[in-house]
């Protein structure tokens, strides 16, 4: 069975950030670090080289793959800031709907910018997340 290519790792997270070139979105992640752990309650990890996760869990398919993953992530991307989360939650549409200038696909939300969306709205996408996850998971 394939081992998963994103794992956490020792890397540290702010000289991963800090090396973002795009000035906004470094100062937006550092950002977003701080809501990420206000919210989780974990510190922030590396996920592979460039996936800042907050806690894990692990899962297990019927398939028999399993693995570990982060609570809730994301990753400074070129394009966007990707958020990592699963395609289904508790009010998820409702709150998508909410969030201000955002797109999705699948179990991502890409932003350009914190600017572009309410903070507030976001920080209770990822409370439902994380019950989510605990829920499914344990």
């Amino acid at each position: 069975m394939a081992q998963n290519k994103t794992t956490e790792t020792n890397s540290n997270v702010a000289d991963f950030l800090n090396s973002v070139k795009d000035e906004t979105k470094r100062t937006d992640s550092f950002k977003l670090v701080e809501f990420f752990e206000e919210v989780s309650g974990f510190p922030a990890k590396l996920w592979g080289p460039s996936i800042v996760g907050f806690g894990s869990y692990h899962y297990k398919y019927e398939s028999g793959r399993e693995g570990d993953s982060p609570l809730v992530a994301f990753s400074p991307r070129a394009a966007a800031i990707t958020i990592y989360l699963s395609s289904t939650f508790e009010q998820r549409e409702e709150l998508l709907a909410q969030l201000g200038k955002h797109k999705t696909e699948k179990g991502c939300i890409y932003v350009k910018k914190l600017s572009d969306i309410q903070v507030e709205v976001l920080k209770q996408i990822l409370v439902k997340q994380i019950e989510h996850t605990q829920a499914l998971y344990g």
